[in-house]
Order: structure tokens, then sequence, then C-alpha cells
């Protein structure tokens, strides 16, 4: 194998490591990517200087972790080490500095991220590889291996079950049968990870094409029960869509075709998972009544778990709560003002885009309902400028309160309701003059001022 393209500002780091009479060598997944013609994401080196030496030998470096990490402009140097114990199954409880970069190797997950490039310090030899663990002759056969004995490998570090389907998500790589099989026995391990970071492994699973192939290998290793037990539950569940798909498989098409539809818009993707989440618990008789209701509560519940934030949740339960409008031609230009307040303007143009992976996964074309003829007629409403939120109302609050003499209180809000539903059916009508009117004439209604009152 040719010498791996190594970018100037990390040979440079290399030589002056080489330079100080330490060994260092570029690992991991950087090596890895660069070895299947991938771009990295940001390199590492292991070495055999310890930290307070690469503190010296890199002015401005810090302290990553205690583990031997030392930061120096943008890349991560660590001491070669062994691990010991690892009592939480995620973290070594100590580990211990070594001099070799075999032993540092066969500590790590997977073959393929057990390569290392460079060379001994005091050595006059060209730069080569090390590869204690097959890693190259993986890379070759396209197959994710763990390192040594598997179940070891996942005992030590529970996230290494999502890392080891993830990566062969990304890498589009088959896993090795034992490595596999200890995936699914090791399966229960995962209690042991924080919400939190189960998250950031999903959302990171997202991002393969297709994005359901690692959820596919969560389920045929035994692991989507234990994460991610509402997407488990949508197995087996029926679907008159595509012949012989079940509610996961239509689950899973859809969200390779919000994919293909709008390639990295990961809340997209995060609502076309969840966006029959709730059928599981409304099925009866063939039908899922107020699925998409109770769906929108399960799917802000699954996120909010896995700490995404409040934001987030909320946008991907509003997507999960409407994604079942029904539009028909017949609509007025008004029913289409109403549906923009319902879903929220700033949201419709996602769930027509989740409409549209919804139709592909149920064997459709996207466009099926009408879907064209729905965006154009919303954008044409969007380009009038057509009232749709309280904000865009001639009048607020504190105008009404002033013109009518009526005290702050929710009768306030009811006025200011009855307003832009007006305003959406009559677009016309949103004048401070008019709307003061019709609030005048509403409140003595309501009993709020006295009739002729001015």
């Amino acid at each position: 194998m040719t010498e791996p393209h190594i970018p100037a500002d990390v040979r440079a780091a290399l030589e002056r490591l080489w330079g100080g009479g330490h060994a260092a060598y570029v690992v991991g997944g950087s090596l890895r990517d660069t070895l299947l013609g991938r771009t990295p994401a940001d390199w590492d080196i292991a070495t055999s200087a310890r930290p307070d030496a690469l503190l010296r030998l890199f002015p401005g470096s810090h302290y990553e972790n205690r583990f031997g990490t030392v930061s120096a402009g943008g890349l991560e140097i660590t001491t070669f080490r062994r691990d010991h114990r690892y009592g939480d199954h995620r973290r070594p409880d100590e580990v211990t500095f070594s001099d070799s970069v075999e032993e540092d190797l066969a500590r790590r997950d997977f073959t393929v991220n057990a390569i290392a490039w460079g060379r001994e310090g005091e050595s006059h030899r060209e730069p080569s590889f090390v590869d204690p663990t097959g890693g190259r002759a993986d890379l070759d056969a396209r197959l994710l291996r763990a390192v040594g004995d598997p179940d070891m490998r996942f005992d030590e570090d529970a996230l290494r079950l999502l890392r080891g389907a993830r990566l062969a998500a990304h890498l589009e790589f088959q896993i090795e049968a034992e490595t596999r099989a200890a995936m699914g026995r090791r399966a229960g391990l995962v209690s042991y990870l924080s919400p939190e970071r189960i998250g950031q492994e999903l959302r990171k699973m997202l991002g393969a094409q297709p994005p359901s192939r690692g959820l596919r290998i969560l389920e045929e290793t035994g692991l989507l029960e234990p994460l991610f037990p509402e997407l488990a539950a949508q197995r087996g569940i029926p679907q008159n869509k595509i012949p012989g798909m079940d509610l996961l498989d239509h689950s899973l098409a859809t969200l390779d075709a919000a994919a293909r539809l709008a390639p990295g818009r990961q809340r997209l993707l995060l609502a076309a998972l969840l966006h029959d989440v709730g059928k599981p618990e409304t099925y009866a008789d063939g039908h899922f009544p107020d699925h998409d209701v109770v769906g929108a509560r399960i799917a802000d519940a699954f996120l909010a778990r896995l700490a995404v934030p409040r934001r987030e949740c909320e946008a991907v339960a509003s997507l999960v709560r409407w994604h079942m409008f029904g539009y028909e031609q017949g609509w007025s230009d008004a029913a289409i003002r109403r549906f923009l307040r319902r879903v929220g303007p700033h949201r419709v143009e996602e769930l027509l885009l989740l409409r549209a992976a919804d139709n592909v996964g149920s064997g459709k074309s996207p466009d099926a309902g009408h879907l064209d003829e729905l965006r154009a007629r919303v954008q044409a409403e969007r380009e009038r400028h057509a009232p749709m939120s309280l904000a865009d109302l001639a009048l607020d609050g504190h105008d009404l309160m002033e013109a009518l003499g009526i005290p702050p209180g929710p009768a306030v809000g009811r006025l200011l309701e009855r307003l832009l539903e007006s305003v959406i059916s009559e677009p016309d009508r949103n004048r401070r003059e008019i709307l003061l009117s019709d609030a005048r004439r509403w409140a003595s209604e309501m009993g709020l001022v006295e009739t002729g009152a001015s």
C-alpha cells in the first residue's frame, strides 16, 4: 500500500515529534478514511511523548482530557497507552502510558481503526504502516471486525456497539460474523450509556446513505429494542401500503425517501423516522385513530429523552402532529391560509417534504395528493404577505386595551384570535380602523364594554 496523503500541518507535527526523539504515528479514523479515499474530518496522532513533553514541543497546546490527549493547533495528540478495567462499561478506570505503538493499537475498537503510519523517533527509516490486527486487509474486504475478543471490546466500552453499527452503515461495510454475534450478546450493555450519547450516535447514524442502514443493523443485532423501543414496537404492525412491508419497513422507507428528497436536513429525517411512531399504541381493527396526535406526544418524549434541544423536539413533534393533513383541490384561498396558520408558515415547507417522503414510503409518487398544486398555492399566499399570525395584525393587544378601555387578561387574547381569523378569511380587512371597529363590537357582545361606547 502506498504512502497515505498526509496534510502538511499533520506532517509537520510528526516531524517535530520525530525530531524530538519520539515515536509518532497518524492513527484511527483519520488514517482509515484516507486509505478509503475519504476526506477525514480531523486528524489524530499517537506518540511515545508524554503529555508534559507535548506541551513543551507545541507552545499554546493544552490538555484535552485525563487520558493523555493534548490539543495542538487543531490536532489531537495522544500518548501511547494501555487501558485497565472499565468499571462503568464506558471509560477505563485508569490508563498507563506506554512506549509501544503496538500496545496502543491493541486496545482500540475495530481493526480498521487500529492501523498506524509513522516511525520511531530515533530511527532513520522511512515512515511505514504498523498493522498488528490486519486492519488493512479488512479495509480491502470492506469488513468491520473487533480487535481481539469482541465480547471483551464491547464490555470495555458499550458505546462501541452503536459505533459499530454507525461505522458499518457509513462505510458500507459488512460486520464480521463473530463481531456481529457479540453485538447481540452484549446488547444489554447499552443501559450503561447516557441518553445524550445515544442521541448523538443516532443523529450521526442518520448521515449514512441510506440513513436506514444503521437502524437495520441495530435491529438485526438485537440493539434496536433496548435503545429505541418505540421503533422496535413497529415491527410486525401491518400496513396496507407496499406488499411485504410492515410499519417499521414503511418508516425506514420514508426516512430514506426524505434523505433523497432533501439531503442533509436532519430535522426532517427525525420527523420521517418518527412520523408513525403513534401507530402501535393506537392500532385497532386495522386502523390507527389519532395516531398523529399520539405520535406527536411520543416523538416529543423520545427526542427529549435523548437530550435533543427543546426547540428541535417541538419542531419534530409539530411535523408528526400535522403530517396527516388532507388537501382537496376545492380548498379556497382562505382555507390555504388557515392551513398555513394551523401548521405554522415556517414549518409548512418541511411538512410538505415529509408528506412527499411518506408518499414514496407508501409506494406512491412524491406529489400524490396534489402536493405540487398545494405547494404552489402556499407559495402564492406567502408572496401576497397575507396575515398568518397575531404579529401580522395591524394592531396588538396594547392597542385594544387602550382603545377599548379593557384590562389585560384572556379576553384580549380571544379578541386578537378572532380578529386574526377574520383577516385570514378576508386579508383586506387587516386595517387598524376596521379591526378596532370589529373588536369594539365583539367586546360589547362579550360584555367587556358598554354598547355604544366610543
